[in-house]
């Protein structure tokens, strides 16, 4: 019995009396076709034989960290459908996009895509009971209460994975306090990404026999061949001149990036910068950005190619980063200029490519830490730092291949997350 009911009643009629400030924020995130009544529950009703597990993540970014598990899930139960929800629209279309892929390969069980229910007591329980799952896995911080008490009503064992909470987060929880222990009071199992998370969690009222450390899911990226023989040509297409990839950028860090690629050409006249904004809603803004700093752009989305005046070619596109970053001499990834929290540093250092990132760190610690120890991360605090780095390292080759073989050796030495996580997750599926 969870210990603090009552304090969810009194979070659901909050939630309620704001439905109006919650529903236009949402608005905006739907696909072409798919009806919004799925954010209230909505969605087919499973069969008396279906056998489903639901995973939620929010959005693109814990899509992208979560493909090996999802790819992993669907690989053990090709009897099972893998449904997996996520807040926004661009998450959905990168779960569609890793669902296409895995429906060519045999023996995988059939993923989809739902938008998850808004936190309402009725749309959680209306979630839940049409989509009969046997295991609900939620992704890092998604904790919403009432969907986790749905699912424990429903003897639907609970698991979050990759369990990941920053000092901001937890204090913002913390806040929170009965709501959250009541809300954990619901989760049979948490893989918490290192000690310090697992103690947050256990701060929180999360049962500590409940907690395992797993270790961050983000190390065991896939192998993507398709991507990296997508890198190569897109490489070759782009010569010898040098490129440098600035990922998920967001805004105030854009015209920093464009500022230090500025500096960067006084130098280096034929340099050529990629730059991917963080999100969709905001390409033409950092479009029109690169138009009055002046600077000749290419956009990926319009088929356009850079020539060799082309300073900029804009990455307005969707799934394509990590092909990006492989064509790269050098990666900076974003949201670090700016106080966000940073984003994936692994993605690029898997490929081997050196990376860059400003001081806002906090989602990244124990990631960044790990870099750190290997010296395979370049740390920068502004836009002109961020262009004496790519200078510096444009002019030493050795330097690169250094950085790039070092980050790499970091991936492959921290990989077994995701080994851990599948373990905990067995022993929560009912008996084959």
């Amino acid at each position: 019995m969870a210990a603090h009911p009552w304090v969810r009643r009194g979070y659901s009629a909050a939630l309620l009396a704001l439905s109006p400030l919650v529903w236009r924020r949402v608005w905006r995130e739907r696909l072409p076709h798919r009806p919004r009544g799925e954010r209230l529950g909505r969605v087919p009703a499973s069969g008396p034989d279906a056998r489903t597990l639901w995973l939620h993540c929010a959005s693109v970014g814990e899509v992208q960290a979560a493909r090996p598990l999802i790819e992993a899930l669907a690989r053990r139960h090709p009897d099972h459908r893998l449904v997996v929800t996520t807040m926004t629209a661009t998450g959905a279309e990168r779960v569609q996009a890793l669902a296409e892929t895995l429906r060519g390969r045999p023996a995988h069980g059939e993923v989809s895509h739902h938008f998850v229910p808004l936190d309402f007591p009725g749309a959680a329980r209306r979630f839940v009971d049409r989509l009969r799952p046997q295991l609900a896995i939620f992704f890092e911080t998604e904790l919403w209460p009432n969907l986790l008490a749905a699912c424990d009503a429903r003897g639907v064992p609970v698991a979050v994975v990759n369990g990941r909470l920053s000092p901001r987060a937890f204090r913002g929880y913390r806040r929170l306090g009965r709501l959250m222990a009541e809300a954990l009071s619901h989760v049979s199992w948490l893989g918490a990404k290192s000690e310090a998370d697992a103690e947050r969690f256990r701060a929180l009222g999360m049962a500590t026999d409940a907690i395992r450390i797993t270790g961050s899911l983000k190390f065991d990226l896939a192998d993507d061949d398709e991507a990296r023989e997508a890198s190569v040509r897109l490489r070759r297409r782009l010569g010898e001149r040098p490129v440098w990839v600035a990922g998920s950028t967001h805004p105030g860090e854009d015209e920093a990036v464009l500022e230090a690629h500025v500096r960067l050409r006084k130098t280096r006249p034929e340099a050529l910068l990629i730059l991917v904004p963080r999100h969709p809603q905001r390409f033409d803004a950092v479009a029109e950005l690169c138009l009055r700093r002046g600077l000749a752009m290419a956009r990926r989305s319009a088929g356009e190619w850079p020539q060799a005046g082309t300073a900029v070619y804009l990455g307005d596109t969707m799934g394509e980063l990590t092909d990006l970053y492989g064509a790269a001499d050098l990666a900076f990834v974003g949201g670090s200029l700016v106080p966000v929290g940073g984003h994936n540093l692994l993605e690029p250092a898997a490929l081997g490519v050196p990376v860059l990132t400003g001081p806002e760190l906090a989602n990244f610690t124990e990631v960044a830490e790990a870099l750190r120890e290997r010296e395979a991360l370049v740390e920068v605090a502004d836009a002109e730092a961020l262009a004496e780095a790519l200078a510096r390292l444009l002019d030493d080759g050795e330097a690169r291949r250094r950085l790039g073989a070092a980050g790499r050796g970091v991936v492959e030495a921290n990989r077994g997350a995701l080994a851990r996580t599948l373990a905990g997750l067995a022993r929560l599926l009912p008996a084959e």
